[in-house]
């Protein structure tokens, strides 16, 4: 299959997969609605798709879901395959996506260090502009 193939068909996988958590029909007691999947990948030869999932609950509860979802990837996959016509449906295996956390925490850096700098920059303008910040007073 051609790249821009595989693509597509992670995307529908992805689509599909986010329907089923959406509408709640994974009947997993684990699995919460507020898990997203952020990209599938599929293997060249179609035997197998990684899923990536994250959610903005705590680690362990991440983790929690994610094994329910491996636990009812049997059901999962039956219920994609009957909507996709291809010939051969990946076995699908679902692992904490780590990314969206990752990028929370860089901006939540970038931001603080764009107030530290504001701040530096403030200070070093109060310093040149005659040593104190404060108007003085004529008597």
């Amino acid at each position: 299959m051609g790249e821009f193939r595989m693509l597509r068909l992670g995307n529908q996988i992805r689509d599909e997969i986010s329907m089923l958590i959406a509408k709640e029909q994974v009947k997993d007691p684990r699995v919460s609605a507020h898990l997203c999947v952020n990209r599938v990948e599929v293997a060249r030869d179609l035997a197998y798709a990684t899923v990536y999932v994250s959610s903005f609950l705590s680690d362990s509860q991440l983790k929690v879901g994610v094994d329910g979802l491996n636990s009812a990837a049997g059901f999962i996959q039956s219920s994609i395959a009957r909507k996709l016509t291809i010939r051969k449906f990946p076995k699908l295996t679902f692992v904490v996506d780590e990314g969206m956390k990752e990028g929370f925490m860089m901006v939540n850096k970038l931001t603080r260090l764009e107030k530290q700098e504001a701040a530096d920059a403030a200070s070093r303008e109060a310093d040149s502009s005659g040593g104190s910040a404060e108007p003085s007073e004529n008597v």
